[in-house]
């Protein structure tokens, strides 16, 4: 089955590891086969991975996109183990993650994480109003 995708004007799109940058308009199109893809909403760049949570969502993206993820997948469990060390209440999130990936869900394990970088968001902020 088809997947319509709609670039906002110059929105970015990672297909199979191609950057596409979208022009002045709005557009519409169907990716017809299995590929994988990531919209610029969905990318954390390394340069704003500042959290260990994002540091861990860029190493789920290494791993979706790559041919051959198996480098990518042991720094996922040194970070997803030093996390869990650091915050056990990430343990759930953690957990979740790796049942997408062991499914082969690699996409949703890409969601499991900007769950995590938001659980981790409002552990920040619940600590900054309360010191």
């Amino acid at each position: 089955m088809p997947l319509k995708i709609t670039l906002k004007p110059f929105e970015r799109l990672i297909i199979n590891g191609a950057a596409i940058r979208n022009g002045e308009r709005s557009a519409s199109f169907l990716i017809e086969t299995q590929s994988k893809f990531l919209r610029e909403s969905e990318i954390i760049l390394e340069a704003e991975a500042d959290t260990a949570c994002k540091r861990l969502c860029v190493t789920l993206q290494l791993i979706y996109l790559a041919d051959n993820p198996i480098e990518a997948e042991d720094l996922f469990v040194r970070q997803a183990t030093e996390l869990m060390r650091a915050v056990p209440s990430t343990g759930p999130y953690i957990l979740a993650i790796q049942d997408e990936l062991a499914a082969g869900q690699y996409h949703r394990a890409i969601k499991r994480g900007r769950d995590l970088v938001a659980y981790e968001r409002s552990l920040t902020e619940h600590l900054a109003t309360t010191a």
